[in-house]
């Protein structure tokens, strides 16, 4: 096979670098004037113009350097500052540019005065690097720039590239249309518009392939890259209107992210997400089994709420999808509203609120009492129980907890062996169990009669785990003296009309499922399972995975890394490894966990491997997925 030599033709600004760089020397030679912003402004107006083609490169040049008012001794600062600005998927890709140099060529319109130190990091020379030169004066102002220079004219990149008369393909990577107008005039071979710092509509919709990093731009290519498959190319789904700072951070890592408002029936989910490989939901989607077999892509749900019921768990193992969930980031939020519905319960404020809004005045004490000494019961002691136990205790009151796992008390909080023994002497009960199947009806007419007579009940756990006739029924009879209800045995998929047995009484708090629902909780969700997400697609990490192994394996230098999802069964390890000693492949690092269903591993290795090792592991017997991460 003949294989044609490909040279690589690199913009400067807002390609390699992220920023514009003339821009940049605005703000250092600028700090002190009081128009500094106005002109800045006036300087980025002029630089989009001559980019797009609006007016010429010429006068682009020319306006900008006038408004500059720059000096020699400015470029220095200028040089630090832009070696800290350099494009990130420039930055993880560096053995990139050094095992293709001979073939890598700058040509800019910006200035090889601080353009020559950035890219010479990245082993390009200064012969390589086709730029202006500025002019200065003899006190070192920058005055002009070199006028026979062909790049200070318009379409100057054409008649620079074609006097290189470089052989073999031609292959331009920028910004802007100064960078397509190569392609245009035929001394370009293919056009790539580079859109990781900013996108410019009149470049993309000329360009032969749109780079949103050098990851695409290598993977395109075929060419030695630090992540074996860009992350433009993996897609984020997100529905119920997950909060936006987690499309933010997700974007900002180079993944392609779609949100949707509402929840998605099973049926518009199977034709959604088909080409989708992360979803992320929070309560009210349900991902089927008959969703997850129609997901042939799907590596990752993440459930942006502490509960996973509604999730076939097991489905998800069973074809490869690891699933997060966020179990700590609204433990505080819940918390809090536990406590507020604790004090409303006990000080009867909700009744004597109703009265004052009905135009009633009942200034009494009855039925209104301190929390402080009052006991209270905790049904299920995990993080937010805990958190809960804490915040009581320094309230004044006598914790008590009940839990089917031994649990360390905090405090002073006081473990009973028994549910029927934290009933009997608690004046407020708090449940904070689970979403297991096996919870439905947990807390019922036995449980209820074994309260103290005018204790409160508070639920802020899962809406099955109450029989809620039952509830009524004490609540009426005045077994109970309050209830504060959180979530209920059927909630509706978005906002509207609802119906509860509960409605209409007046020793109720009913809220509809806000325990976790505040700006704080949604922030710290928005954080923590995206952060999750990133682990595992980045590194193959699957610390705090509800449904796998847990492994971290940290990164290693000059390693590769393969990914393996295999059924739990004998020999499939001694196969793998038996393949990477057929090809002489040195494990550098190697971690293996399993459950009773799945093994997993992650395997880094000292050097390149090639697709036919590829496909021998992918094909080891009881596989289910084989990703390779770099």
């Amino acid at each position: 096979m003949i294989v044609t030599k490909r040279n690589f033709i690199f913009d400067f600004d807002s390609t390699l670098t992220r920023v514009e760089a003339l821009d940049v020397l605005a703000e250092i030679t600028l700090s002190d004037n009081p128009k500094k912003d106005e002109i800045i402004q006036e300087i980025i107006d002029i630089t989009n113009l001559g980019i797009d083609g609006e007016i010429s490169f010429t006068e682009s040049l020319e306006r900008r350097i006038k408004l500059l008012n720059a000096n020699k001794s400015d470029l220095d600062q200028l040089v630090e500052n832009l070696k800290k600005q350099v494009s990130l998927s420039i930055e993880r890709n560096k053995e990139f540019f050094e095992l293709y140099s001979d073939d890598i060529y700058v040509i800019s319109c910006g200035f090889k005065e601080f353009i020559d130190p950035i890219v010479a990091e990245y082993n390009i020379p200064s012969d390589r690097v086709f730029a202006n030169t500025f002019e200065f004066n003899k006190e070192g102002k920058i005055v002009s720039f070199d006028a026979k220079n062909p790049l200070s004219q318009h379409n100057g990149k054409i008649k620079c590239l074609k006097d290189m008369n470089l052989e073999g393909e031609i292959q331009v990577i920028g910004d802007g249309y100064s960078d397509y107008v190569t392609r245009e005039a035929g001394v370009a071979d293919k056009f790539f518009a580079y859109t990781e710092n900013v996108s410019r509509t009149k470049t993309t919709e000329n360009a032969d392939h749109i780079a949103p990093n050098l990851d695409e731009f290598l993977y395109v290519n075929d060419l030695t890259r630090n992540i074996s498959y860009p992350k433009n190319r993996i897609k984020i789904l997100l529905l119920e209107n997950v909060h936006p700072d987690a499309f933010t951070k997700l974007s900002k890592d180079g993944f392609t992210v779609e949100t949707v408002s509402k929840s998605l029936s099973e049926e518009e989910l199977i034709e959604k997400i088909k080409d989708v490989h992360v979803l992320g939901i929070r309560s009210k989607t349900n991902v089927t089994k008959k969703v997850v077999e129609a997901a042939n892509r799907l590596m990752v749900v993440s459930a942006f709420c502490i509960g996973t019921k509604q999730i076939d768990l097991e489905a998800c193992k069973e074809n490869g999808i690891v699933v997060f969930n966020a179990p700590y980031s609204n433990t505080r939020s819940v918390v809090e509203l536990a406590i507020g519905e604790i004090i409303m319960l006990m000080r009867s404020v909700f009744q004597r609120s109703t009265e004052i809004h009905n135009g009633q005045w009942n200034k009494t004490a009855d039925g209104s009492k301190e929390v402080r000494s009052k006991k209270l019961g905790i049904v299920g002691y995990g993080n937010i129980g805990k958190q809960l136990s804490v915040l009581a205790e320094a309230l004044g009151m006598d914790v008590y907890y009940y839990d089917v796992e031994d649990k360390l008390a905090l405090g002073n909080a006081t473990k009973m062996d028994t549910l029927k023994e934290l009933l009997e002497i608690s004046d407020v009960v708090t449940l904070h169990v689970d979403d297991n199947a096996a919870n439905k009806n947990f807390f019922g007419e036995k449980e209820i009669s074994q309260m103290k007579d005018g204790a409160h009940l508070v639920n802020l756990a899962r809406g099955f785990v109450v029989d809620i006739p039952a509830l009524v029924k004490a609540l009426k009879s005045k077994k109970l003296a309050g209830a504060a209800i959180d979530v209920y045995p059927e909630e509706p998929r978005k906002n509207g009309e609802f119906y509860t047995e509960l409605q209409g009484l007046d020793n109720v708090i009913l809220t509809p499922h806000v325990g976790g629902s505040t700006e704080e909780a949604q922030r710290d969700i928005a954080d923590f399972v995206p952060g999750k997400i990133m682990a595992y697609i980045n590194s193959g990490n699957t610390v705090d995975a509800v449904n796998f192994p847990n492994i971290r394996l940290p990164r290693q230098v000059n390693a590769h890394r393969f990914l393996h999802i295999h059924k739990n069964v004998p020999g499939v390890m001694a196969k793998i490894n038996k393949i990477l000693a057929k090809y002489d492949l040195n494990i550098m690092g190697q971690y293996l966990s399993t459950d009773p269903k799945v093994g997993y591993v992650i395997t880094d290795l000292d050097k390149e491997y090639n697709k036919e090792v590829i496909d021998k592991l992918r094909n080891v017997e009881g596989t289910i997925k084989f990703r390779v991460l770099y």
